[in-house]
């Protein structure tokens, strides 16, 4: 059974940092994303990475958010820095087996001004 497990959402104010990780089991570790939907908005890519470490961010988090990956803990993680209330969102790890995608089940971001 394919589980993603996020953690680290939480309540933080403008400025602040928040670390969230995703712990994958039942599947074969690979290249992975950091999605994020608003209310009322489409769910949007924030940041991905492969195995061998290249990295892709949206524009909006550049320069303030880094993606991560431990391939012995399975572990995928996004540090987020320099938070701002547009960064509120839930925010879901992803990862594709072909035309399958594989979600796990949210942890909710909110950054208060």
């Amino acid at each position: 059974q394919v589980q993603l497990m996020e953690s680290g959402g939480g309540l933080i104010q403008t400025g602040g940092s928040l670390r969230l990780s995703c712990a994958v089991s039942g599947i074969i570790f690979n290249a992975m994303g950091w999605y994020r939907q608003a209310p009322g908005k489409q769910r949007e890519l924030v940041a991905a990475i492969t195995l061998g470490g290249s990295t892709n961010y949206a524009d909006s988090v550049k320069g303030r958010f880094t993606i991560s990956i431990d391939n012995a803990k399975r572990t995928v993680y996004l540090q987020m820095n320099s938070l701002k209330p547009e960064d509120t969102a839930v925010y879901y790890c992803n990862t594709r087996r072909g035309l399958l995608d594989f979600w796990g089940q949210g942890t909710q971001v909110t950054v208060s001004s």
